[in-house]
């Protein structure tokens, strides 16, 4: 598997932007300079990730999210989980 790591990726497996073998190896997250490990959803390029608003869920079942903007950058992480 390479380093690239793509442009949009979300943890709901009925996203057309899940990738169970990306989020497995696992990756980092960081917005405007901070680590994010609660987030579900993210793009590179539009510059946002999404995060759950608390324990609230929606009709379906599945969590209601903010949506956070900066600048998002993302790296994959090695077998103990740091950066690699």
């Amino acid at each position: 598997m390479t380093d690239k790591l793509p442009d949009r990726l979300a943890i709901d497996p009925d996203s057309p932007f899940y990738d169970e073998a990306l989020l497995t190896r696992g990756i980092g997250l960081r917005l405007n300079g901070e680590e994010k490990t609660n987030a579900e959803e993210y793009c590179i390029s539009e510059g946002w990730i999404r995060v759950a608003a608390g324990k609230t869920l929606d009709r379906k079942g599945k969590p209601l999210t903010l949506k956070l903007k900066g600048t998002v950058e993302v790296w994959p992480l090695n077998e103990s989980g740091s950066a690699s």
